[in-house]
């Protein structure tokens, strides 16, 4: 057949039987050229014209790039639905986001952002509780939520580790997760920590009335991952957490498939090996919205003012959604079509001199994860928990840090002890 062109730039994509992919481009030659060359290598096309290629095939399923801006170096593509397969993230990725990366075309490339028809949203089960089932599990309404990370990040026995859960239980802490390389080492298997971890849980509930969570780490094969995920709800957990990258989003839907009814934590360790490089690669977005569709319930997406990269623009347009020119409502706080909010984690480098400004800049609605801005206190964890802790009721009360430190000991060594600690970030 003749050749085929990918190109049409008085096209009108139809958003609900077509998914549109936004891309940044820096072409090896021409720019028009190198946006054919993805258009085709991600759908239907070759390096050349193939005798195999009825027109009425291309006429149905070939992509189409119906927006260009050199300057700017965008482009967008659009995809017809029947070029993938329903509930599959594996396929999607294998097109939008494979071969295109390798083609000597392409000198740069990053997927900026996917836009998907609500049939193609509605065929994965998203989050089993959202954002609402959360709080419910905390009874907690609507207020921030305080989250702890264990540290050491390996290191501690399944008793130190439990001990050391329940102090922080005890002064505030509503979450405590294990952090994302602790699995089932020689020195804390993960059965016995999770039943030692858990009983605190269940002590300190007891004690307090107040409902608390632990994200156990149950990163694995998804077969090891699967029995993991059953103890911790055979133990009454009512969480689990997954390196999401390692484990891969497909295991992440087999995990949701089983309908445990367990919040699933999703960490994001690893995803700047292609997330960071603004110029070529996959962007945080889609990875967010690749894990909501897998089926987490809440997930890393950065603090800003924290020790990762991440500004604030980039990071609200995860959780908030920014631009009004997008079809599909898909920030992550948001419905999006059937699927149940998700909730973001703001995690990395946070104490608690740094909490109103990551409020001012992400809102309430949202953990904020503590780690060795907690940890490192000088008068230990528990101390390091209640300053945490004051430094969220000082928020609440809209009162200011540094008045509420003044008949608050705790929030007050803090503030004085990381005083000159600041991270550079973009507003």
């Amino acid at each position: 057949m003749s050749h085929v062109s990918y190109i049409n730039l008085s096209f009108h994509p139809d958003y609900k039987k077509e998914l549109v992919a936004t891309f940044y481009l820096e072409p090896a030659g021409k720019f028009n050229e190198a946006a054919e060359a993805v258009a085709g290598e991600s759908s239907i096309g070759s390096w050349t014209d193939l005798s195999t290629l009825k027109l009425s095939v291309a006429k149905r399923l070939k992509a189409t790039v119906f927006y260009l801006n050199e300057k700017q170096k965008i482009i967008k593509i659009a995809y017809p639905l029947e070029l993938f397969e329903l509930g599959s993230i594996p396929q999607l990725l294998s097109s939008v986001g494979g071969n295109i990366f390798s083609m000597k075309m392409v000198k740069n490339l990053k997927l900026i952002d996917i836009e998907f028809p609500e049939k193609y949203i509605n065929s994965f089960q998203g989050p089993a509780l959202g954002i609402a089932g959360i709080r419910k599990a905390l009874k907690v309404k609507d207020r921030l939520i305080l989250g702890a990370i264990i540290k050491p990040k390996v290191g501690l026995n399944p008793d130190e580790q439990a001990e050391l859960s329940y102090d922080l239980w005890r002064n505030g802490i509503d979450l405590i997760k294990d952090d994302e390389n602790l699995t089932s080492l020689s020195f804390n298997k993960f059965e016995e920590r999770a039943k030692k971890v858990l009983a605190m849980q269940k002590k300190v509930e007891k004690e307090t009335g107040k409902r608390k969570i632990y994200a156990a780490n149950i990163t694995a094969p998804p077969d090891i991952m699967l029995e993991r995920a059953k103890l911790v709800k055979s133990l009454g957990g009512r969480c689990v957490m997954v390196d999401i990258i390692s484990t891969g989003l497909d295991n992440v839907q087999y995990l949701r498939k089983q309908n445990l009814g367990m919040i699933i934590h999703g960490h994001r360790a690893g995803h700047s090996a292609f997330t960071r490089n603004p110029r070529h690669g996959i962007s945080m977005l889609v990875v967010a919205k690749l894990a909501r569709l897998a089926g987490v319930d809440q997930v890393h997406t950065g603090t800003v003012v924290g020790k990762m990269e991440g500004d604030a623009e980039s990071v609200l347009r995860i959780n908030e959604l920014l631009r009004e020119d997008w079809n599909d409502y898909h920030a992550l706080r948001e419905n999006w079509s059937k699927l149940k909010p998700c909730l973001p984690i703001a995690s990395g480098g946070l104490h608690p001199a740094l909490l109103p400004k990551l409020v001012s800049i992400l809102g309430n609605n949202l953990i904020a994860n503590f780690g060795a801005g907690l940890h490192g206190h000088r008068d230990g964890s528990s101390a390091g928990a209640r300053a945490c802790s004051q430094a969220a009721e000082a928020i609440a009360a809209n009162i200011d840090l540094k008045e509420y430190a003044q008949t608050h000991s705790e929030l007050k060594e803090a503030l004085e002890q990381w005083a000159d600690v600041r991270y550079k970030y973009r507003r």
